[in-house]
């Protein structure tokens, strides 16, 4: 039994050495070095090559070295039987709240158009809000959406949320199923994606969904740029329904030089780095997962393949 790692970015290594401290009588190979493909029975994978997963006729898992496992089903050519596990990291969350707390902050303090005044060598005061005069909204109440929401309240917002089934979350009014979300978009002047993205999810912040936010309403995305229809966001800006929004997330990474959102004086950006997977945090995870399939044992933080997270 051995792992390969299969991703397309500079940190295959990286985790090939964690892994190996961790424990070193693993067998860990880079998919890009020769290895025996039919001894691999777990594959750690993020944003994979489409294909790649293909070729290994004893694969077991396939683990995503993140939360979300989009990327994963995405691949049609991916074993359609084999489980997918899914990265569950309390740095994950906490990392995501304070990015999510900090872009709010910035929103409610003009931090990002007094840069842009700064530039042009402008001297001219703005009017700000305070906390207790917005409503944060949460739309997708999972691990990270649960604990943003929660850690919101704790520095005096007020805060709701949405999700596809009832949730129950201290100090957080929360909303479930389609019927309600027109009630929780029409009180949210803050709203915070943070849903998986699944074919029911993708392109839902589009026109008719954030028209339903207030007017100077403010959208933040920091889930998958498959949920965003760019050109609506860009419209409902252009004709002052939306305050405006920060992005960490797009349907091309990185985001092609020609895209709009770059030159948008209302559209702040981050690339895709609100919350990135701890090495230190996940890879024990990993390993008890690998323990866990030489054993036969049922493997942790496993991804509902109906559901698609």
């Amino acid at each position: 039994m051995a792992i390969v790692i299969i991703r397309q970015d500079h940190k295959i290594e990286l985790w090939k050495k964690a892994l190996l401290n961790a424990d070193s009588s693993l067998e860990v190979y880079s998919f890009l070095e020769e290895h025996p493909k039919d001894e691999i029975t777990m594959a750690i994978t993020w944003k994979h090559p489409s294909g790649s997963l293909s070729g290994y006729p004893n694969l077991k898992c396939i683990a995503s070295a993140g939360a979300g496992v989009d990327y994963v089903f995405e691949d049609a050519t991916r074993p359609k039987d084999i489980p997918i596990t899914r990265i569950v990291d309390p740095f994950l969350a906490s990392d995501m709240s304070e990015h999510v707390l900090a872009v709010i902050l910035a929103h409610l303090k003009n931090l990002n158009a007094y840069k842009a005044k700064q530039i042009a060598n402008v001297w001219e005061p703005m009017e700000y809000l305070r906390i207790k005069d917005v409503t944060v909204g949460v739309l997708g109440l999972g691990e990270l959406g649960a604990l943003t929401g929660a850690d919101l309240t704790r520095y005096g917002f007020k805060v709701q949320g949405w999700s596809r089934s009832a949730k129950n979350i201290e100090n957080v009014t929360t909303f479930s199923g389609p019927d309600s979300l027109s009630e929780f978009l029409e009180s949210t002047d803050i709203l915070v994606c943070l849903l998986p993205l699944t074919p029911a999810t993708e392109g839902i912040l589009n026109k008719e969904l954030l028209s339903q936010l207030p007017k100077n309403g403010y959208v933040i995305n920091v889930a998958r740029g498959g949920h965003l229809v760019d050109e609506d966001l860009l419209a409902l800006i252009d004709n002052q329904h939306l305050s405006g929004a920060c992005l960490d997330v797009y349907h091309i990474e990185p985001l092609p030089k020609s895209h709009p959102f770059w030159n948008h004086d209302k559209i702040h950006m981050t690339p895709h780095y609100a919350s990135v997977s701890d090495t230190n945090s996940v890879i024990p995870q990993m390993i008890d997962n690998y323990k866990r399939l030489q054993s036969g044992e049922e493997l942790l933080n496993l991804v509902d393949m109906n559901k698609g997270y």
